[in-house]
This record gives structure tokens, C-alpha cells and sequence, in this order.
């Protein structure tokens, strides 16, 4: 689980990455990264739409994409801020295909 100052909470901050942010496309996902400036720890949120699937495949590609970016925490660098948009094949994704996009991306940008 992702602890309180890994997570983007406002909605101002969503619209700020996608907006300003460096934009990695894969088969399920499309992630968002834009350097905040400040020394903080990485924080991430996500776009999980009705598109994805009923409430339970929502919720469940919600927790697999908080797992995925927990185990990365590490690889990505102070100050990121980070919005991963799930599209509507992410619904029967298994979790390997989401950590492999999203690892993908986010070592993209820590290269």
C-alpha cells in the first residue's frame, strides 16, 4: 500500500501532470510524469473510468496499480509526481502485464 505522502490527493495536482507531464502509451495504461521541483517523495495517483469495467474491476485494477507503484517507489525520483490512467482493456489485464507497462515507463523516465 501506498503511504499517505506517496499519493496525489488534489485535484489540482491530477490536472497539473496530465496536463504538464511526460506521457509514456502502452496496451492498458498511459502514464503521466512531471517533476514537481521540490525535494519530496514520489507521489502517484490514478484514472480508473467507468470505461475499465463494473465497480469490482475498477476497484480491483485501482489495488493492482497501487501495488505496482509501491514496489517502485524506489526507482523514481524525488519530486516526481506521478498519474497512471488506466484505459478500458486494463479490466482484464493480469497484474504482470500492468507492472511490466508501468515499470516500463516509469524506467523511461528515471534513465
Amino acid at each position: 500500500m501506498l503511504a499517505r505522502p506517496n499519493r496525489l490527493t488534489r485535484g489540482a495536482d491530477y490536472k497539473a501532470v496530465v496536463r504538464r507531464g511526460r506521457r509514456c502509451a502502452a496496451a492498458h495504461t498511459v502514464t503521466y510524469v512531471n517533476s514537481s521541483g521540490a525535494r519530496t517523495t514520489p507521489r502517484f495517483g490514478f484514472i480508473v473510468s467507468r470505461q475499465v469495467g463494473s465497480a469490482v474491476v475498477r476497484n480491483t485494477v485501482r489495488r493492482r496499480l497501487k501495488a505496482v507503484c509501491a514496489e517502485a517507489v524506489d526507482t523514481v525520483r524525488p519530486g516526481d509526481d506521478v498519474v497512471i490512467r488506466a484505459l478500458p482493456s486494463a479490466g482484464t489485464a493480469t497484474f504482470s502485464d500492468l507492472r511490466t507497462e508501468v515499470g516500463r515507463c516509469l524506467g523511461r523516465r528515471a534513465a
